[in-house]
């Protein structure tokens, strides 16, 4: 019987009809296991290398996908990545100077309610973007972290006309405190209130150390930020998260401040872009306010 191995045509090695070398050619979406924080999850994988010889058809791409492999067995290191581009590299050596590798995968996080025993997963979807060029190692880490927002603006003119209405139902009757206190808890009285909306920060750092703890970066613009989304809920859970927004006011403005002051007290990152993104309930546009550090 013939071998099938000897006579197979490697299309590949041919040359183009056309002498133009490529930024980056490769594979997207492929499935792949990761182990992040002593944990296996699901992600999915970019990865691809320049074409700098031009004349050359196309890249190995197998032989890409095969050096994933290396990432499936060992915890998710800086290093690690590194020492995936580089056999990237090394299989197409002659044909590319670049190597990029993207993944993408959601981090989990069991989080306890405000008030009652009650727990619940929330999602953080995170990215991650590597690339070993000209024998330089660069890598930015993003994560997308939900939270919730009141105007600050709104809650004035809210309180403002409340004031008027108290006015009004007590101008011509003596105040005494049951009345009061009844009034205070009626539709009647407290005749407005504030708006507020699901707001996202988008954090991109690149980590000065081989050190990329994805937990400490999530609860440290929690923190900063101070009314992070619930997940399971009882009413005693909801009335302090209302209590929580309406202590902490703010514009798109300054949670984007809050979120920069907070990630340069984390010495393992040495540059960041933070973009926050405020779905207004008033307006049918978005408000946004960036802030960036060494980026």
């Amino acid at each position: 019987m013939t071998s099938l191995s000897l006579s197979l045509p490697d299309i590949a090695t041919q040359s183009s009809q056309h002498s133009l070398p490529l930024d980056w050619v490769g594979m997207c979406g492929i499935a792949l296991p990761l182990q992040v924080e002593g944990r296996s999850l699901s992600a999915h994988a970019s990865a691809g290398v320049s074409l700098d010889e031009g004349a050359a058809r196309g890249i190995h791409m197998s032989r890409l996908y095969l050096a994933l492999e290396a990432l499936e067995h060992q915890p998710l290191s800086l290093p690690l990545i590194r020492q995936t581009l580089e056999q990237f590299l090394s299989s197409h050596q002659g044909l590319s100077r670049s190597a990029y590798l993207r993944l993408e995968f959601d981090h989990l996080l069991k989080r306890p309610a405000l008030i009652s025993p009650l727990a619940g997963w929330k999602r953080y979807p995170v990215r991650l973007d590597a690339q070993l060029k000209d024998e330089m190692f660069h890598v930015e880490l993003s994560v997308d972290i939900p939270y919730s927002s009141t105007c600050p603006c709104s809650a004035a003119l809210a309180r403002q006309l409340i004031q008027a209405q108290f006015d009004q139902d007590f101008a011509s009757q003596p105040l005494d405190r049951d009345s009061v206190r009844q009034w205070l808890g009626s539709s009647s009285g407290i005749v407005a209130t504030p708006h507020s909306q699901r707001s996202m920060a988008k954090l991109q750092v690149r980590p000065g150390t081989d050190a990329w703890p994805l937990t400490e970066l999530i609860d440290q613009a929690e923190q900063a930020l101070g009314t992070a989304v619930q997940t399971a809920v009882k009413r005693a859970d909801e009335q302090a998260f209302a209590l929580a927004n309406g202590q902490n006011l703010m514009f798109c403005e300054d949670a984007a401040r809050r979120l920069h002051l907070a990630l340069r007290q984390l010495p393992w990152v040495s540059a960041f872009s933070v973009r926050v993104e405020h779905a207004e309930s008033l307006h049918a546009h978005d408000a946004v306010a960036v802030s960036r550090w060494r980026w």
